[in-house]
């Protein structure tokens, strides 16, 4: 393993921090022969009266007033990691599920001291970041407490009105502080699809339209607690969540075959039951020479049950011939731990260790109307389909992730974070198959920034990334995509997508906070690409799996723009653009070529205003994907899907003195997705055309009107 990383990585490395040196020093070289700025400290501070004038609710309404600055979870996966870059008073947010956005609408603008982008690493931030972190601090008082309430209504393009609620009651009482909510999402949607089907001579040979309807709310109550007690800090969290709701899904297909056309009518009902439940909690000791101490517990449960039965409808009767019953459990059990000290006066070291137990238990049962076979309760009463049955597999992983990270401040503008992460982890699987493997890893780090002025930054990085495998994807899985089948295969053979990446990033801020140009260009080496590959039993019944096709590349940049417009007479107005180009290679395995395996990139404008002598603001956002990119290549069947143009808009009014209402309008433009389905007689290898399926769908406009207020 040790001769490996020196043999493949090594070298590359060097490479790479030769190039960058090289390249600073010219820089460096010509910003002091030109410039007589002297650095500043990289963190920007907008305290809380800058906000003022615009009579926020909440912290959110006064992130969006801060040019160039978005908010991200850090991603999914198991365990927890070092990722996202949102902390308050400087602490991670406790938990794992919790939506940074989320978080920052439950806390009240009136709590908060101010708002901090960071824009460089320390030691003393929980979150490893390339990019701004942004720290929420909020006043140092013994005694306060604040809530917040909303209610909304959401109208949907049918007609139906969709109520929701949330509530929100947080504060402080000397060394304690809590935060409570409880909440009810609407989640209604109407969506549908327009298809047709044609032969490979172009004629048409069928058409589909169809109408799904899902009535559902999601029910949230969620608790955050923290006690300090000299030194020491812990803090408890715990959410649950809850969705039981229905789906009904009314089809009709037309066939032109044999010249006179005919319908077909079916329906379906989906009943879905989502249980989400997580309780965790956290501690720190702060030594006396300011080295810290952090240990963090937590457990989570999802449940994700459904039951989905399909009808044929002939008159007024109805004929059951589909039936399909997916059950999903996963369950995590982590436990991390860390500690950080203090090297040198311009160096500091972290070590820790992960452990995190991730257990899926899943079964899937599908019967169908056959005229031979015998029909059982247990499949809805319709036949067991042969090969189909999952009637119980379970999939655990038991995980450990060492870490170690230095950070060294080369001087007041240069530092570099380097960062070694060890994983090993065991993957069990028991049930239909029965199966261990071992896995074990080195993904190093190095991160290094330079404030090349005090508004110009640069940063670059290289890192050994390994994705972490979905267990869905081990076992036979309900397919609810394509009308023509009914179950996706599992491979519990799939191995984990290994990267190579590297990043650069160059940032300039305008002058007086007026905004941020930022751009950030990206090569990674892939290995083990993960993709559609062959698993068929019998060659007259094609069946693909997920599975590892090779190597490939990705590559593409980001350029992102954000500015107020003071210099047209808008000085509390901000423009914000992005443009994100990707490209990407890898060898398909059914076609022997080279194609795409990432999309194309994507557009978009953003624009808000803010009327303060009226207590009104308003705006509006474009995005527009580039289409014509990523084709997802099967054993029988090509897919390429294109989206149009989004639109929305909102506009907001202060009255009464805190009370805000709120009226957006979402997906404006009554946009739509579309697919284009090549089905091939036989295998995609084979290249004979069956038939061509064009199909979009859309829910239609959106308009909810919020109406929020504090206490």
């Amino acid at each position: 393993m040790t001769r490996w990383i020196s043999d493949r990585y090594i070298p590359r490395i060097g490479l790479f921090v030769a190039a960058m040196t090289a390249g600073l020093f010219n820089i460096a070289s010509a910003q002091v022969l030109d410039s007589s700025e002297s650095p500043n400290d990289s963190t920007v501070i907008y305290p809380a009266a800058f906000f003022s004038q615009y009579s926020p609710v909440s912290v959110n309404d006064m992130i969006d007033r801060i040019p160039g600055v978005s908010i991200s979870g850090g991603g999914g996966g198991r365990g927890l990691g070092t990722g996202g870059n949102l902390l308050i008073n400087g602490q991670r947010l406790a938990g794992k599920s919790n939506s940074p956005r989320d978080q920052l609408g439950r806390i009240t603008a009136r709590q908060v001291e101010r708002i901090e982008i960071i824009r460089g690493n320390s030691p003393e931030l929980d979150v490893r970041s390339s990019g701004q972190i942004v720290n929420v601090v909020l006043k140092d008082s013994n005694n306060r407490s604040n809530g917040s309430a909303e209610v909304n209504m959401d109208r949907h393009q049918d007609g139906t009105l969709d109520p929701g609620v949330s509530l929100s009651y947080s504060g402080r009482n000397n060394d304690f502080n809590y935060l409570l909510n409880v909440m009810a999402d609407p989640a209604y949607n109407n969506d549908r699809r327009e298809e047709s089907a044609y032969y490979p001579d172009g004629s048409l040979k069928d058409t589909t339209s169809e109408s799904s309807i899902r009535d559902k709310t999601d029910y949230q109550i969620g608790m955050n607690l923290g006690y300090r007690y000299g030194s020491d800090r812990i803090q408890f969290n715990s959410r649950i969540s809850q969705s039981e709701h229905p789906a009904d899904v009314n089809r009709a297909v037309t066939s032109f075959e044999g010249g006179l056309p005919s319908t077909r009518r079916e329906r379906e009902h989906i009943e879905y039951d989502n249980l989400n439940w997580e309780v965790g909690g956290d501690y720190e000791h702060v030594f006396a020479d300011r080295s810290r101490l952090t240990a963090l517990l937590l457990v989570n449960n999802q449940t994700n049950d459904n039951i989905r039965e399909r009808f044929r409808v002939v008159n007024s009767e109805s004929d059951k011939t589909l039936y399909v019953e997916s059950n999903r459990r996963t369950r995590e059990r982590i436990a991390r731990s860390s500690y950080i000290w203090s090297l040198a006066d311009n160096q500091d070291m972290q070590i820790g260790l992960e452990r995190a137990q991730t257990i899926l238990d899943s079964s899937l049962f599908i019967g169908t109307a056959t005229s031979t076979g015998v029909a059982s309760p247990r499949y809805g009463n319709l036949t067991p389909q042969p090969g189909s049955t999952n009637p119980g597999s379970t999939v655990q992983e038991m995980r450990y992730e060492g870490f170690a990270i230095h950070n060294w401040s080369l001087n007041e503008r240069m530092g570099v974070e380097s960062t070694l992460l060890y994983e090993t982890s065991e993957i069990a699987q028991t049930g239909t198959i029965s199966r261990n493997r071992n896995f074990e890893f080195f993904r190093p780090k190095l991160d290094y920034r330079f404030d090349i002025t005090s508004s110009l930054q640069m940063r670059a990085s290289i890192e050994r990334h390994v994705s972490q495998l979905s267990f869905s994807h081990f076992t036979a899985s309900a397919n609810n995509s394509d009308t023509d089948k009914t179950i996706n295969a599992g491979n519990p053979d799939l191995t984990q997508e290994k990267e190579l990446r590297y990043e650069m990033n160059l940032e300039y801020r305008l002058p007086d906070e007026a905004g941020v140009l930022s751009s950030r260009f990206f090569y990674r080496e892939v290995e083990d690409v993960i993709g559609r590959i062959d698993v068929s039993e019998n060659s007259a019944r094609p069946l693909s799996a997920l599975g590892n096709i090779g190597d490939g590349i990705r590559y593409g940049v980001y350029l992102d723009a954000s500015t107020r417009l003071g210099f047209l007479g808008l000085p509390d107005a901000i423009f914000s653009t992005n443009l994100n180009i990707f490209d990407s290679k890898v060898t398909d395995p059914f076609l022997d070529k080279d194609v795409r395996f990432n999309g194309r990139g994507r557009a978009s404008i953003g624009f808000r205003h803010d009327l303060p002598a009226i207590n009104l603001n308003y705006g509006f956002n474009y995005s527009s994907n580039f289409n014509g990119g990523q084709k997802n290549i099967d054993i029988d069947t090509v897919e390429q899907y294109s989206s149009q143009a989004h639109l929305s808009l909102f506009v907001s009014k202060v009255a009464f003195d805190n009370i805000t209402f709120r009226l957006e309008s979402m997906n404006t433009l009554s946009s739509k997705s579309c697919r284009e389905r090549t089905r091939y007689a036989g295998t995609t290898a084979a290249g004979h055309v069956d038939e061509i399926e064009n199909s979009c769908n859309g829910s239609g406009q959106k308009l909810a009107l919020k109406v929020r207020t504090t206490f």
